[in-house]
């Protein structure tokens, strides 16, 4: 196990794993294969990416043993779904946060598991979606991959409107010296105000500096801006506490469905997760006004 002593960083919260379960005063989880959208008033399956597999509390798909968690996704029908496996996060179900920050670095160390329809992913969401539904809140996205491609990981956000008028960005980060996601690898994320930085295994593969945020819907669906005014001061939406979540789905629009080859038990294996606050604390950025970027200002 890495140290996490970090310099320039002090750490505020962290799960290293060494107990007997999974600590439910950090981690709740999500159960189902679906959620109820209230503002529509519909139930969304397949939690809006049609995924099959089924997200249980059961030790079988989340364990806590020798300082690791395991989430592991199983080949077994429940609930007229043929996967089971589980999504924990900081965050009851209930909507109670357990844990949040608002910037910082976010730090987790992971073995991968990969194959066709496998699609596993260290993330983080807001907790109250101030700027409203997903993804006009945003999204950050420390680590995924796209099943099939074990030497590649995915470092994203995901930002804009509501659905269906969402925008991404994503780097692709090829892994050197032929090594696999499933491979012992440190994913990490520093968000500073108006700057996401990504990291896999301290290298740096992208930083970001550049998103919006507008929060106009019409009949339940996002609307894009049409005038500057629309646009959220930046730098929404990720000004806002954020709650951490770690899964293994199955299929889904992404990596789509499995095939013969895709091997089960599917585990990722997590060695820790640690929470950093930059020392001295983080210059909290003035808003610049409603539709305005800082790349937008005159020079003087």
């Amino acid at each position: 196990m890495a140290t996490s002593a970090r310099k320039g960083w002090k750490l505020v919260w962290a799960d290293e794993f060494d107990g007997k379960e999974v600590d439910r005063s950090k981690w709740d989880f999500d159960l189902g294969n679906g959620f109820y959208d209230y503002k529509n008033n519909a139930w969304v399956a397949g939690w809006g990416n049609v995924e099959l597999q089924y997200y249980t509390e059961s030790k079988a798909n989340a364990e806590v043993k020798d300082g690791v968690l395991t989430i592991r996704a199983l080949k077994e029908s429940i609930h007229g779904c043929g996967y089971t496996s589980a999504r924990l996060k900081t965050r009851k179900r209930d909507g109670t946060a357990l844990f949040t920050t608002l910037y910082g670095r976010v730090e987790m160390r992971a073995k991968v598991p990969w194959g066709k329809g496998l699609w596993p992913a260290l993330w983080m969401l807001p907790q109250d979606d101030k700027y409203g539904g997903w993804a006009a809140s945003g999204e950050i996205d420390l680590m995924e991959i796209v099943g099939e491609k074990p030497h590649e990981v995915l470092n994203s956000i995901h930002f804009g409107s509501e659905h269906p008028k969402r925008s991404l960005i994503t780097t692709v980060h090829p892994l050197p010296g032929g090594s696999l996601v499933s491979d012992w690898h440190t994913y990490a994320v520093e968000w500073e105000p108006g700057e996401i930085r990504f990291y896999v295994d301290d290298v740096q593969t992208c930083t970001y500096d550049h998103w919006w945020s507008c929060s106009k819907t019409k009949h339940g669906l996002g609307l894009e801006a049409k005038r500057a005014e629309d646009l959220n001061a930046w730098p929404a939406p990720f000004d806002q506490p954020f709650y951490l979540v770690m899964n293994v789905a199955v299929g889904g629009n992404f990596p789509g469905a499995p095939n013969a080859e895709t091997r089960f038990p599917a585990e990722l294996v997590v060695d820790y997760v640690r929470v950093y606050d930059k020392a001295g604390g983080d210059a909290k950025p003035k808003p610049i006004g409603k539709g305005k970027f800082p790349w937008q200002k005159k020079k003087s």
